[in-house]
Parts: C-alpha cells; structure tokens; sequence
C-alpha cells in the first residue's frame, strides 16, 4: 500500500502516519529525513546532494525521484510507504508516477486532510494563550506563512490526483480517531481494488 497524504501544515498528516506506521506497517517517508540519510551515510547520492546543498541550491527534482527510488526497494518499505511533504508540483507528481510505474508499484491513495485554516489559527492562539510559551515555528504568523506557502506550492497538485481518481479526502478537523478510521476506510478499500 503506497499512499501520499497531503493537507496544510497542523492537519495532522504527521499523527496519521504514525498511526499507519504502527496498524498497517507502512514507513513514512519524508525526502528531508532521506537527504540528510544520505548525506551522513556519504554515498555517492549523499555526495552530490551535499555539494549541491552546500553551495546553497535546491535539490532537483531528478536527485529526490532517484532518492526517493532508491528508498522504496528497503527492506522496511516492503509494506509499503506514506509521503508527506512530496510531491508538491504537478512534476514531480509525473516524475513519482513514472518512478512507481517503471518499478512495477503504483499509489494507492491520495488522501487529502481537509481543514478549516481559520480553526487551525484558532488553536495555535488557545495553546500559546493557555501555555504561555510556544515553539518558535508555533505561532499565528508562522502558521499563516506555512499555509500561504502550502496554498500557492501544494494544493495546485490537487487537481492533477483528482483527475486520475485517487484523490480522496477526510475531515482534517474530526478527532483523530474519526480520522484514523476514515483513512483506514479509504485503504481498505483501496486493497480490495488493487
């Protein structure tokens, strides 16, 4: 079961593959976590992508899918994996696609947490009112950037999954637990069709 879960930042994405990773075995993926793998295990990918990053460029999306490529064939992603945070272009979701093709896999879901962003604000002001303190990227305006940025970048690739029919969405403001079972719904029926 390969799936992509897409939503702004504080829909709860991270709290869903944990949970996926936990009942279903499934290894979230995060390309960030994988360029500093690579980097730290200096293999000839870690190198380049260092020497790229060093010299304050972005990684093409080339580097990510080849990445991206060599990580789903590990021994923990047998299962299957969750990307959160990639694709965020229509690109790389072509590039994903035919990586996935040429290997045999497919995604199974995309499943979009859909939430009310004036809510998520909402939150960050109740907890730093009631705690006092906040984390430095934890705050109102932080946030506000976040989900600009997520609205410009990410959501455009909305239309590309819905219009191949895998796109799916849950109610990001629902208790975790209705969202967990509503995933758990849309993979189930995911596995009965593949």
């Amino acid at each position: 079961m390969n799936i992509i879960l897409m939503g702004p930042p504080g829909a709860g994405k991270g709290t869903q593959a944990k949970i996926l990773e936990e009942t279903r075995g499934l290894k979230q993926l995060s390309t960030g976590d994988m360029l500093r793998a690579e980097i730290s295990a200096q293999s000839p990918l870690g190198v380049r992508v260092k020497a790229i990053m060093d010299a304050g460029e972005l990684v093409s999306d080339e580097i990510v899918i080849e990445m991206i490529s060599n990580r789903v064939e590990q021994a923990d992603c047998a299962k299957g994996f969750i990307l959160d945070g990639f694709p965020r272009t229509v690109a790389q979701a072509e590039a994903l696609d035919k990586m996935l093709c040429d290997k045999d896999k497919c995604l199974n879901a995309v499943i979009q947490l859909s939430v009310d962003e004036a809510a998520l604000l909402a939150r960050i002001e109740k907890r730093a009112a009631e705690s006092g303190t906040v984390r430095a990227d934890d705050n109102a305006e932080t946030l506000k950037k976040r989900l600009e940025a997520y609205r410009a970048q990410t959501a455009p690739i909305l239309p590309y999954y819905e219009g191949k029919g895998m796109l799916q969405t849950v109610d990001g403001m629902a208790d975790i637990d209705v969202v967990t079972g509503q995933i758990a719904a849309i993979l189930d029926k995911a596995a009965q069709a593949a």
